[in-house]
């Protein structure tokens, strides 16, 4: 593909609160990406600004300080959201596990013994309610997760900080409680 057209291009200043852009010369209905007469192009860099900046949706669009506020809330509960919900189906699958089995192994002992090992195997079954509510879990889980992948690409440094700090805020508070099992036999640390 031939960019040479690009050589002369007037780059917005990045202090601006517009949004940087990347303009294509062309009108052709191929290049067209369901924006209609709308010259909004997703910026490649990183900037600070408030003006024109869309939110996952064409309708949704931040023009003030206020609304650029709004939106660093809501998205930072949005991201604080998702990491609650990660453990959330982590904690769920803990109680819905069914189907207990032990199973022993031999193991190499000191001195050269053999030792059983005896390992306990957890289940659950397709058909069952739990299953369910962890597949509707996991739905809403992956469509969040696009969603604050999606913002964090409008390289808007304010919405990218309210990400991080949503996912960060949200690890701390909710993860605590989770059970970190740790491997006495391992000794490469």
């Amino acid at each position: 593909m031939d960019h040479s057209h690009h050589m002369g291009m007037n780059h917005t200043n990045h202090s601006s609160t517009m949004p940087p852009t990347h303009h294509h010369p062309t009108t052709s209905a191929s290049h067209s990406h369901g924006g209609g007469d709308s010259h909004m192009m997703m910026p490649m860099t990183f900037y600070f600004g408030f003006k024109n900046v869309e939110l996952l949706f064409s309708g949704l669009v931040i023009n003030t300080a206020g609304e650029m506020a709004g939106a660093f809330v809501a998205v930072f509960l949005l991201a604080m959201f998702y990491e609650g919900l990660k453990i959330a189906r982590e904690s769920l699958l803990r109680k819905s596990q069914v189907s207990i089995r032990y199973n022993s192994m031999p193991v190499p002992g000191p001195n050269g013994t053999i030792l059983m090992e005896t390992h306990k195997t957890v289940g659950q079954q397709m058909l069952s309610f739990p299953h369910l509510l962890q597949t509707v879990l996991h739905i809403i889980q992956v469509v969040i997760s696009y969603f604050l992948m999606l913002i964090f690409m409008t390289y808007n440094g304010y919405l990218c900080i309210a990400v991080a700090a949503g996912a960060g805020t949200g690890y701390f508070l909710f993860s605590w409680k989770k059970a970190v099992v740790v491997d006495i036999t391992e000794h490469c640390h």
